[in-house]
């Protein structure tokens, strides 16, 4: 199914986007510079540290910095947090930067604002004062909470192309059911995933679409987020049906 219009109740939730890249060791002096680029859009900024946690039995002289360092996992992180008046969320730390929203719509349809434009504004603004040349991961992420009125096989058949199998399980007997896998798409990756649960006393799909690409030319990061935007596109049109295309036309979302 071909989407190509802008829903006045939309079944995305979350939609993320992150970049990775080399640890910048000058990142702390170049947050300021990063601010006043992106200040307009995003007003509220604060600072904090983010800790892991690390439950292990080191022993009386092991340090814990020491034994994070063995496995890869960082004790500690600086985050710099910019908020959006529309809530839009940017974290930057020394290793990777991402942008989350749960107000946006549409990623490029209309004249107004889209979560390519808010994309370009962070990411162009970044690499002007940073200057990196290779990306190591880019990441766009869509999370769907998708409607079933009535849990049974045949209204679930009807709304949605699922590869959850109602041939050999019936729904109603269903509490839980949960599908993950990873596909190549054009050269890029995507973690699918579907999971049906139960929220607010009501059945929901909840679609995951984490689709990714590694090492890429910085200058060609919008580009390569375009793909990965067509492919989850594609992913979604494929998997509801026409039932969902009128639940999303809906203003009350009844």
């Amino acid at each position: 199914m071909e989407i190509n219009e802008i829903f006045p109740n939309p079944t995305v939730k979350q939609v993320i986007f992150q970049i990775r890249y080399p640890n910048l060791f000058f990142i702390e002096n170049k947050i300021g510079d990063f601010q006043i680029k992106i200040m307009k859009y995003f007003p509220e900024s604060s600072f904090f540290i983010k800790r892991n946690m690390l439950v292990v039995d080191a022993g009386d002289d092991q340090k814990i910095e020491e034994l994070s360092k063995q496995i890869g996992i960082e004790p500690s992180k600086k985050v710099w947090q910019f908020k959006a008046k529309n809530g839009t969320v940017l974290n930057v730390m020394s290793n990777s930067l991402d942008i989350s929203s749960g107000s946006h719509k549409t990623y490029t349809l209309g004249n107004g604002e889209t979560f390519k434009s808010v994309i370009k504004l962070v990411v162009d603004s970044f690499l002007e004062i940073t200057a990196v040349p290779v990306l190591e991961r880019i990441g766009l992420r869509y999370i769907d909470e998708c409607p079933l009125p009535s849990k049974d096989n045949e209204t679930f058949e009807s709304y949605y192309n699922s590869v959850i199998s109602t041939h050999r399980f019936d729904l109603e007997t269903v509490e839980l059911m949960d599908f993950r896998t990873t596909v190549s798409r054009n050269g890029k990756s995507l973690n699918y995933g579907e999971r049906l649960i139960q929220k607010d006393e009501q059945y929901k799909l909840i679609l995951d679409f984490d689709g990714f690409a590694t090492n890429i030319d910085s200058d060609t990061y919008l580009n390569v987020t375009d793909e990965l935007h067509d492919i989850i596109l594609k992913e979604y049109g494929n998997t509801i049906k026409e039932p969902v295309i009128e639940y999303m036309r809906r203003s009350g979302g009844n």
